[in-house]
């Protein structure tokens, strides 16, 4: 069976592509010739079709929700109460990302309980049964590895986060700049590079990346080369291992798309907002304009319990200069592992800066909706106002929690609505009336 990309590079427009057309409100054949060019990519298997859903340049920017066990909290049921909360709230895809448990069973669990497209990052089960099978997770053997990502493929992963960047050079790099403030946060990077010293050994991944997209390409899974070095505090941003591994990252998209299998470039972290727009704009020239799927990005490194915000601030940020997916961060970041309140609140923090972003990076289509909002908070139309929320529902319950005595106004200025006063005084030459 051919992949997306290979389809569209025929001139094909498959049945995915006409789904996010219509869901994007563009042309079915922008659609088939940005997935040609790799600029977008569809995340889905043949083994299993999940809910259509396009990545890339001239569509709305989509938002990530991460779920999974750890070794201290393992609770398949509460995994998938996680992933109904994340789909209930809005993600547009999931990643499962358990290192504790039945991994297979956590996965499939998972994959089974929602609609969306379900990723992973493959490196997390290889060491786990590496260090459970030999007590070593340095003895992973890479024929496990490659076993190891077929199976994940074939129970139906869309798209899959693999550490194919990480070589002996990027270490030399990492090793030559005088390590880091941050250290290594990532957990797929920290165990590729402990096999690959432990070893005296090339990353199998980057030695034998032919291997890996082949079977990738099989299920036409996306491959979301992922972000091992990436930066764990704003001072390590931009340094110069990081920005080793994105260069591989991005030659190694092109090799991909080349090969027919449909990439992501993964990236950055912890980011000032200085160095936003310049870190997407480097990864996308480098890539040929693949998309980028930004990890946080997280704007300041001193807000535990509120790095969804710090994480938003960021997200707005890339949204509106390029970035094409967001990984959700959630308030128990750096603290614990997200039960389900974390998740909804990492979901809405994200989509609503995901909002922000796409209302400047496309202006001409996506005010609407906020002009539409002002005319109804000017006339105090309530029932119109939550029509047009992101989020409904939580704005009605906090206007029930606090019933005003008049009900056209809320508590907040009651007998002293501007909204009321000025609509009196202005009534009949209304700007909004006439357009």
């Amino acid at each position: 069976m051919k992949t997306q990309i290979e389809l569209a590079r025929e001139g094909i427009i498959s049945t995915q592509m006409a789904a996010v057309a219509r869901e994007e409100n563009v042309s079915p054949e922008y659609v088939r010739q940005m997935v040609a060019e790799g600029k977008v990519v569809i995340p889905g298997n043949h083994n299993r079709k999940p809910r259509a859903v396009g990545i890339g340049k001239g569509l709305r920017t989509k938002v990530n929700a991460s779920i999974g066990t750890s070794s201290d909290i393992i609770d398949y049921e509460a995994e998938v109460r996680k992933a109904r909360a994340a789909e209930a709230a809005g993600a547009d895809t999931l990643m499962e990302l358990s290192v504790g448990g039945d991994l297979d069973r956590v996965r499939r669990e998972v994959i089974a309980a929602v609609d969306l497209p379900v990723g992973n990052v493959p490196l997390y089960q290889a060491f786990c049964e590496a260090a459970r099978k030999y007590g070593d997770p340095n003895r992973l053997d890479e024929e496990l590895l490659f076993d190891l990502i077929e199976r994940q493929c074939a129970d139906g992963m869309a798209f899959m986060a693999v550490h194919c960047g990480i070589n002996l050079y990027t270490i030399e790099r990492l090793r030559k700049q005088g390590y880091r403030y941050g250290g290594l946060v990532s957990k797929g990077g920290v165990s590729m590079v402990a096999w690959m010293l432990a070893n005296g050994r090339e990353n199998p991944l980057y030695e034998r990346f032919d291997r890996v997209v082949a079977i990738l390409k099989k299920y036409d899974t996306v491959l979301s080369l992922g972000n091992g070095l990436r930066a764990g505090a704003i001072h390590d941003s931009s340094d110069r291992a990081q920005i080793q591994e994105l260069l591989i990252n991005c030659e190694l998209a092109e090799i991909g798309r080349e090969m027919g299998c449909q990439m992501l470039v993964e990236g950055p972290g912890h980011v000032p907002l200085d160095e936003v727009e310049g870190n997407i704009q480097l990864q996308k020239r480098m890539s040929g304009g693949a998309p980028y799927y930004m990890l946080g990005p997280i704007s300041t490194d001193v807000a535990p319990g509120f790095d969804h915000i710090t994480a938003a601030i960021g997200a707005a940020q890339s949204s509106r200069y390029g970035a094409d997916l967001i990984c959700y961060i959630t308030p128990a970041e750096h603290l614990a592992l997200p039960n389900e309140e974390d998740v909804r609140q990492g979901v809405k923090a994200a989509k609503i800066a995901a909002y922000i972003g796409d209302m400047n990076k496309y202006p001409e289509k996506a005010r609407e909706r906020d002009k539409e909002m002002s005319k109804a908070r000017r006339d105090l139309d309530w029932e119109k106002q939550f029509q047009l929320a992101l989020y409904p529902e939580d704005a009605r319950a906090i206007r029930a929690s606090r019933t005003p005595e008049d009900e056209a106004t809320c508590t907040m200025c009651g007998d002293f609505c501007a909204s009321r006063g000025a609509g009196k005084l202005f009534s009949g030459d209304l700007r909004g009336d006439k357009i």
